[in-house]
């Protein structure tokens, strides 16, 4: 069985977006194709859209929790909720914010922010870790 925090890690590093490489990292053991993965995590990247919102590692993240401990019924909701905001706690004391643009130190949602940040190399210095992190501590949570 393959690493699936090495193997968002790889992803990440293939050029695929932070939700993405999450995502279909743990693909396989939530029960959808990799291809379908990278397709529904494909928008979230750069905190959504590029706009500098919830960073693409936590949300990827998110969407693998709801495949595998998400609610079907109305009435498990609030233990989808629980366990959500346990792992955004964790990720925010980790990391210490959420949002992209305050993970990377840039507005990416501008065009002048964008560029600064590519120049900055932030894409390539602090979004692997927040990759692999939120890689790693989903592993932990799904293991509990």
């Amino acid at each position: 069985m393959t690493d699936p925090v090495q193997t968002a890690n790889d992803r990440f590093t293939q050029g695929q977006n932070c939700a993405q490489a999450v995502l279909s990292a743990f693909a396989a053991q939530s029960g959808i194709a990799e291809e379908t993965a990278l397709r529904l995590a494909s928008p979230f990247g750069g905190g959504i859209a590029r706009q500098g919102q919830a960073c693409g590692a936590l949300t990827g993240a998110l969407m693998v929790l709801g495949l595998q401990r998400g609610n079907s019924t109305p009435q498990d909701k609030e233990e989808t909720y629980r366990i959500s905001q346990e792992f955004v706690q964790a990720f925010q004391d980790r990391h210490g914010a959420l949002l992209c643009r305050e993970l990377v130190g840039y507005d990416i949602s501008t065009p002048e922010g964008l560029q600064a940040a590519r120049e900055g190399n932030v894409f390539a210095s602090v979004c692997p870790a927040l990759v692999n992190n939120a890689a790693e501590m989903l592993a932990e949570f799904l293991n509990k």
